[in-house]
């Protein structure tokens, strides 16, 4: 697969090679920064009327010094597609005195749910009382 050679294509080309079937929808993370949290906290009021289809978090970044607005879609990730729903976001958040910053998807890894239960070994069944 080919991708333009910016930070989206980048991006996309890195999931392609780990192996994340790009033709499926996931959930991908938006990440919206805010100097004041007054400004976030408007921000995520707007987005949760008009949003009804993604999950919003809020969250102070202690690495960026900055609030942070997650605005989690599922979607295919298709670059026209990411490219434009960054614009949408960008244009939003400048209206809170906030911008975007990038965008990600969390991957299940192989044996993520091998660890859901950690007091459990392989010899205990559905019966065992640890």
């Amino acid at each position: 697969m080919q991708f333009p050679d910016d930070d989206n294509g980048q991006m996309l080309a890195a999931m392609a090679d780990a192996g994340i079937d790009l033709s499926q929808a996931l959930d991908v993370d938006f990440f919206l920064v805010f100097d004041d949290q007054r400004d976030a906290e408007s921000a995520l009021e707007a987005l949760s009327g008009s949003e009804p289809e993604g999950e919003l978090e809020i969250n102070f970044s202690e690495e960026l010094g900055k609030w942070e607005l997650i605005v989690s879609l599922n979607m295919v990730p298709e670059y026209a597609a990411i490219v434009a729903e960054e614009t949408r976001l960008n244009d939003f958040a400048a209206e809170f005195d906030g911008m975007t910053d990038g965008w990600g998807v969390m991957q299940h890894q192989e044996g993520d749910d091998e660890f859901a239960d950690h007091e459990h070994g392989e010899d205990c069944d559905d019966s065992c009382q640890h």
